[in-house]
């Protein structure tokens, strides 16, 4: 069986809006950032995007016209199947 390089995803959920002061250094290297929901505003996922490319979902308490967010993720990556949802 062929070795395949590691893949690192950053997962993070329930910001709402606000983004701790140790984020950067957290998720520093990671490849994609996954929000699993309660964003709090698209200045969260713009500062997410400094790190690496973000997807994110709706949480409950997300407006349901925010740009930048879907009801779920599902991709591949390295073979395995990722879902991101928030689960309300």
């Amino acid at each position: 069986m062929p070795h395949s390089e590691p893949h690192v995803l950053g997962l993070i959920s329930d910001t709402h809006g606000l983004l701790r002061p140790g984020v950067h250094r957290a998720l520093a290297g990671v490849e994609l950032i996954l929000h699993a929901g309660d964003v709090g505003g698209s200045t969260i996922l713009d500062e997410l995007s400094l790190i690496a490319p973000v997807r994110a979902v709706f949480g409950n308490t997300d407006p349901p016209d925010e740009p930048g967010l879907v009801h779920e993720i599902v991709i591949e990556v390295g073979g395995l199947r990722v879902h991101v949802s928030h689960g309300h």
